[in-house]
């Protein structure tokens, strides 16, 4: 049967066709999918830098000192706040750190963004 198939010249055409264009809705498919990752991976990078600078951020402002209320036998009592109390040099130093791994996670995230926003308008012309 194939024997025929092969000497008709409109039917091996058509069936060279067919492969041809199988082949290349296969490398698109494969394109889209390398795309796809790609941009899911900058999504992921870019939400894990945000959430870390978040995190941060968040720990940073815990410094200030707080009141509280313990319970004890029953009763209620206030914790004495005796005022912001003088930052120590580490605590200074790690402030600073804190600040400088913001700044630098920021940027990355700022790059990242910029490569994507990039690259989908590329895509897009």
């Amino acid at each position: 049967m194939e024997l025929l198939e092969v000497q008709d010249p409109e039917k091996k055409r058509l069936i060279e066709s067919s492969e041809r264009h199988k082949r290349e809705l296969e490398r698109e498919v494969k394109a889209i999918s390398e795309r796809t990752e790609t941009i899911a991976k900058n999504a992921l990078i870019i939400g894990g830098v945000l959430a870390l600078t978040y995190l941060l951020i968040s720990q940073a402002g815990r410094d200030k000192p707080r009141k509280r209320k313990e319970r004890a036998l029953g009763q209620e009592e206030e914790t004495e706040d005796f005022g912001p109390a003088t930052p120590s040099l580490l605590s200074q130093i790690g402030s600073r750190v804190v600040d400088q791994a913001t700044l630098i996670l920021l940027d990355v995230a700022k790059q990242k963004l910029t490569e994507f926003l990039h690259s989908r308008k590329h895509e897009n012309s």
